[in-house]
């Protein structure tokens, strides 16, 4: 017998049929003797539509009010997937976050786990009972309900599955597994096996949705084994037995546990969202790139990549990168610190995108850098800023060479002809 937390986004809770045939999946696991724990989202939709009402009634919603109407929508689906579960047969629970207790810090919404009293629920897991956890909330030292950002309920499983020191933790998505790429850029993507925290938190931060960066910043801190499934796929949905190592969906887990075999390059990210300023001819001195860049963080302004090239006259250029939602507001800022700094010139381009190659394998293998500019070269995409980590290489390119690139660099370390066996095993 395991302890499993399963956890289902909006799209999997969004119909009542759906919501049935995720009671069906949840007995099938319960009836093999397992613990389940179940974390769920709102009905795809909902929580925008909270937003709406909300906004219908003040533009900018005071942020306890706000989290305490966003709460409701998960307050539906725990109580739905309940009686759906009670009516097959099924001793169920179901827990609102404030409930369990899962403590957050008061950062309405956007909070952080701080805790989990897991003894309520482990009590009715005991007690042969399945147990419903809303994802997404938390309740603050001052009883205020709270809620963790865009796809907290990812985190909210995870958190869950360390609490309870759970078996693994399932995130059943509208896709079976994390790909090599996005299949519909590159066809020829693959669904992966296995892949490491690192990887997968760089997939993430790099433009991947399938996760909540959080949820793996949390799950590779607890070493919480995690498993992305499809709830759409029943027939493949076999893993309900004791062997938690076959080949269903994609395992994320540590880099200890993969194989000698692991590939170079696991995975080829990329994000869309992507702007640039450059600060041209600015008077090359100490503190200059605080003067630039401070009062961009100043403004809530994310800042990505930085290049910075010195000129022989004694001058240097500023180049940097912005959620493209955030272009407009920076390059404003930017025209008003390059006269106060002295600047030639400043400019921008929103027509970028960021691809990104992801793998534990660089560490060991040279020529990874090079093989990925000669790449792009050979297809006629020039590169406009690169930046690297020990386990990822990330370049800007022009937006219109943004498929092309990604095909050619998945062809070029082999991903097209990867498979699961032979790219991660037990």
């Amino acid at each position: 017998m395991a302890l499993i937390v399963q956890k289902y986004g909006g799209t999997s809770m969004g119909t009542p049929e759906r919501i049935l045939n995720v009671s069906r999946r949840v007995k099938r696991w319960h009836d093999h003797g397992h613990q389940v724990v179940v974390v769920v989202s709102a009905m795809s939709g909902e929580t925008n539509r909270l937003i709406g009402l909300a906004k219908a009634i003040s533009e900018t919603p005071d942020p306890r009010e706000l989290d305490q109407m966003l709460a409701t929508g998960e307050q539906v689906t725990i109580a739905m997937l309940a009686m759906s579960l009670k009516s097959i047969g099924l001793n169920a629970k179901s827990y609102t976050g404030g409930q369990v207790v899962i403590r957050t810090d008061s950062s309405f919404n956007k909070a952080r786990i701080q805790s989990i009293d897991e003894s309520a629920v482990r009590k009715d897991l005991d007690a042969g009972s399945v147990v419903i956890v809303a994802g997404f909330q938390g309740i603050d030292d001052d009883g205020n309900v709270t809620t963790l950002g865009r796809g907290g309920s990812d985190t909210t499983g995870v958190a869950m599955a360390a609490a309870l020191k759970a078996d693994e933790c399932q995130i059943y998505t509208d896709v079976d597994g994390v790909y090599t790429t996005d299949p519909r850029v590159a066809p020829k993507a693959k669904k992966l096996d296995r892949i490491t925290f690192e990887e997968m938190l760089e997939m993430a931060s790099l433009g991947s949705k399938v996760l909540q960066i959080r949820s793996v910043e949390f799950a590779g801190k607890y070493q919480v084994p995690l498993r992305v499934l499809s709830s759409f796929d029943n027939e493949n949905d076999g893993a309900y037995d004791d062997d938690f190592k076959r080949n269903v969906g994609t395992l994320i887990t540590t880099e200890s546990e993969t194989t000698m075999e692991q590939p170079i390059i696991s995975g080829i990210a990329f994000n869309r969202d992507e702007a640039k300023l450059i600060v041209r001819g600015v008077p090359d001195q100490p503190g200059i790139a605080s003067r630039i860049l401070s009062p961009v963080g100043d403004a809530n302004i994310e800042i990505d990549m930085i290049v910075q090239n010195v000129a022989a006259d004694g001058t240097t250029d500023f180049t940097f990168t912005v959620n493209r939602s955030d272009y407009k507001k920076t390059l404003d800022l930017m025209q008003q610190i390059g006269r106060d700094v002295g600047a030639r010139e400043v400019t921008g381009d929103d027509t970028i995108v960021k691809v990104s190659i992801v793998g534990v394998g660089m560490r060991s293998h040279a020529g990874v850098a090079s093989q990925m500019f000669r790449t792009l070269g050979a297809e006629g995409i020039n590169i406009q800023m690169i930046s690297t980590s020990e386990i990822k290489i990330s370049v800007v390119v022009n937006e219109k060479y943004l498929e092309l690139a990604v095909r050619a660099l998945h062809t070029a370390f082999e991903l097209d002809r990867a498979t699961g066996e032979s790219r991660a095993q037990a």
